[in-house]
């Protein structure tokens, strides 16, 4: 049977002014159709009080919940805290030991790990870390993109933030 999946690429960025702060995300998605037709897909939010890791993890789950069909993702962010989260392991040990640390310490964000695993589902997701700031186009437009929206007016509550967080 032929894989039907389409394969997108995706890059995400978060940001926040303050820790906590306003923050806000970006995300650029794209794929190429069947024509060989390449299609650009961006989104953002601003939020009012939320944290940095917390507009990370919005990014990659924004950029996997606008898509309406099981894909090949590959997820470029410049968050280790994303990427290594998947590509270390981290989130299945934090899984099994009832969203605890190593060092059994509470795994901060937890609403959003399980928005992101749940956003991940019907996806092979492959994350790939790139190195902020430094002259990558599409992470620099995610970047402008979460910084601008950071910095807007239409602000929504981050409803899962606690200063806990």
């Amino acid at each position: 049977m032929k894989d039907e999946k389409m394969n997108v690429v995706c890059y995400s960025d978060g940001a926040s002014r303050g820790n906590p702060g306003n923050g806000g995300y970006g995300a650029v998605l794209i794929y190429v159709d069947p024509s060989g037709k390449e299609h650009r897909y961006e989104l953002s939010q601003g939020y009012r009080c939320t944290t940095n890791n917390r507009m990370e993890l919005m990014g990659a789950i924004a950029a996997l919940e606008a898509l309406n069909r099981p894909c090949r993702v590959e997820l470029h962010t410049d968050s280790r805290y994303v990427v290594d989260a998947f590509n270390n392991n981290w989130i299945d040990g934090w899984i099994s030991n009832g969203w605890k640390t190593a060092s059994n310490q509470p795994v901060k964000n937890v609403d959003l790990w399980n928005r992101l695993l749940s956003a991940m589902a019907p996806h092979d997701v492959t994350y790939i870390w790139v190195k902020g700031h430094a002259g990558h186009d599409l992470n620099e437009r995610c970047d402008e993109l979460a910084t601008t929206a950071a910095d807007g007016d239409d602000l929504v509550e981050d409803e899962g933030f606690t200063f806990a967080d």
